[in-house]
């Protein structure tokens, strides 16, 4: 690890070009830092994402993929270079604010038994998103999946505005202290896309780490919502497949 790097913000990105627009126009005052640095995976890519990185922000760490590797794996290629005592994991598809990440890096100052910590995301609606969850057992991702307008299960602890500890949070927003992540290691690349972020939280915890959710600060999420939107397309499918993975390594569907 360099001493000098506090945060190494890690992004994805697959023909997201017009997301990355904002997400790196919200982040340059984080990028102005000196011990910041920024790694951007491209997932293969084919609208023009790679030469707007090259041209507008060279200064950031690119990693061209030549096709689409799934989430695990490019993650986990950015977070073999990242240097930072924070690995912060952000989605290409949010707007970012200084006052979030800054109570999020201090309560991580303060708190060294974090493991992994969060924060309200709303949508462009200003609406809180889900983004804290109960542990994904086949009962709950049917709800997810039809019937939109279930019940969130974390609704009352996001009201009380108070730091808590929700099962897992999702992998759109997740910064990991560095000494969790040397113990945990890496995203579990069998998993494409789908429940990596909470298979890595359930890890966290069993490393004896806390995962935590800061609801008194947000920042924006576009949230595409791929598998859920269509959930019988080939996304739709490998995330199916993933799960079935997931559930079997933990023996626990519900």
């Amino acid at each position: 690890m360099d001493n000098q790097i506090k945060i190494s913000y890690v992004i994805i990105t697959w023909n997201g070009k017009h997301f990355m627009v904002d997400l790196l126009r919200s982040l340059e005052n984080q990028l102005r830092r000196p011990d910041v640095e920024c790694i951007i995976v491209d997932n293969g890519s084919t609208d023009g994402t790679t030469d707007f990185l090259k041209t507008n922000y060279p200064y950031c760490q690119l990693i061209e993929l030549k096709e689409n590797h799934g989430v695990a794996r490019a993650r986990n290629m950015a977070l073999k270079k990242a240097k930072g005592r924070y690995l912060f994991i952000l989605d290409n598809d949010m707007i970012v604010n200084d006052e979030a990440i800054a109570t999020l890096e201090n309560y991580m100052d303060l708190h060294p038994r974090v493991g992994l910590g969060a924060v309200r995301l709303v949508g462009t609606d200003g609406k809180t998103q889900e983004n804290c969850r109960p542990y994904p057992g086949i009962g709950e991702k049917l709800k997810n999946i039809f019937n939109r307008s279930h019940a969130f299960v974390y609704l009352k602890q996001i009201e009380e505005n108070l730091p808590f500890e929700p099962d897992y949070v999702i992998g759109a927003c997740q910064m990991i202290r560095r000494e969790a992540f040397e113990r945990v290691g890496f995203l579990d690349e069998k998993i494409f896309y789908g429940p990596e972020d909470c298979d890595y939280c359930l890890r966290v915890r069993q490393a004896g780490y806390k995962i935590i959710y800061l609801p008194m600060v947000s920042i924006v999420h576009c949230c595409q919502r791929m598998t859920n939107s269509h959930p019988f397309s080939a996304m739709g499918f490998r995330h199916a497949k993933a799960l079935i993975y997931f559930y079997w390594k933990y023996k626990r569907f519900w």
